[in-house]
């Protein structure tokens, strides 16, 4: 299925990730417009909704009137100015996110074309960490990995170990 598909290793991990911390008898709000990954999510047993594609910066109405038990975000959190807010309007009591980390050879991901399609922020561990738990969330538990490319260069060489995806698991403590 999406073993051979690009791409397959983010997929993989992600869906391998969320199998360990959430069941399929929990209903997912995944955050953003239904993608392949979504679709993933549902032949995998996941009830999943998403978000309808409004611009979460501006307006989390969706996010606040879920009534479902986990909210996920893949590779969204990176494409927004605020997402403090976002994450602070969460009312469910789990998250499984995964951003970009940011790569110390490599500058920030930059669209030409879509300006709805640029990193305003990529996030070392750690700074996400602290967003996470400034916004009201414990980590349970959390993953890298790395995506290797089939390039010859040194940033393809610096990719084979150098972690670029980030994945969390989290509980919400607080909502205040």
């Amino acid at each position: 299925m999406y073993e051979n598909s690009y791409p397959n290793k983010r997929f993989k991990h992600t869906v391998q990730f969320l199998k360990q911390h959430v069941t399929t008898s929990e209903t997912i709000l995944d955050l953003g417009v239904e993608n392949p990954l979504s679709d993933i999510l549902k032949t995998n047993g996941y009830s999943v909704n998403n978000t309808s594609g409004l611009d979460l910066d501006l307006d989390t109405s969706e996010i606040e009137n879920s009534n479902t038990k986990v909210v996920t975000a893949f590779e969204i959190f990176e494409h927004l100015l605020s997402p403090f807010t976002v994450l602070k309007s969460i009312k469910s009591d789990k998250l499984v996110v995964s951003i970009p980390l940011k790569l110390w050879f490599a500058s920030a991901y930059r669209s030409k074309t879509d300006m709805r399609d640029r990193h305003y922020h990529e996030f070392e561990d750690w700074q996400f960490d602290w967003l996470l738990e400034k916004s009201g969330w414990k980590i349970m538990a959390s993953e890298k990995w790395t995506n290797p490319t089939k390039k010859i260069g040194i940033r393809p060489f610096l990719r084979l170990f150098t972690p670029r995806y980030y994945i969390v698991y989290a509980e919400r403590i607080s909502q205040s």
